[in-house]
């Protein structure tokens, strides 16, 4: 007889989303690579529950297609940050630390790994998603699980093929 566990785990997911993009555009070895969510999240999550879904982007051209779809999906948003992502995600998962069971760094930065630690000593699970060819080594250690991502997780947008212009015939008369 299988015995099932209830799990009511909450879980925030913090994005460091220069560093993930940089990672799949490396290993996609194209720059319309763009992760998959709709696979992605429910991956992560397990059966766990999501508290929080957060993604921090450098730079001022955000996708509203991005923003609009992490919102209606996953109540989720982007925070754009001045320069790297680093610090307004290490602050926020500090925030978050009290309010959730496990938190889900994306990001293969070695940066984070004395967040990982704080972050552990305050009795929460830390877990690591990223591309495993692009991540630090000593992060994956820290953490209490590693969630690799593939090219399963992501697609490449096609480009639009170029318009052709229309030519204007005159009409002789």
């Amino acid at each position: 007889m299988e015995v099932q566990v209830l799990i009511s785990q909450s879980v925030a997911i913090l994005v460091d989303g220069n560093n993930i993009e940089r990672s799949i555009h490396t290993e996609a070895g194209h720059t319309n690579a763009m992760l998959n969510f709709d696979t992605l999240i429910p991956r992560l999550l397990g059966n766990r529950s999501l508290n929080r879904l957060i993604y921090f982007r450098e730079g001022k051209s955000i996708s509203s297609k991005l923003r609009e779809r992490l919102h209606s999906r996953y109540h989720g948003s982007v925070r754009p940050c001045h320069k790297s992502a680093d610090i307004p995600l290490s602050i926020k998962a500090t925030q978050l630390s009290g309010k959730v069971d496990t938190i889900i760094i994306m990001s293969g930065d070695s940066d984070y790994i004395e967040l990982v630690n704080h972050l552990k000593s305050e009795g929460v699970r830390v877990e690591i998603a990223s591309v495993e060819s692009t991540t630090s080594h000593l992060l994956i250690e820290e953490a209490d699980y590693f969630h690799p991502i593939t090219d399963k997780d992501w697609f490449v947008l096609n480009k639009k093929p170029e318009s052709k212009k229309a030519t204007n015939k005159t009409k002789s008369r």
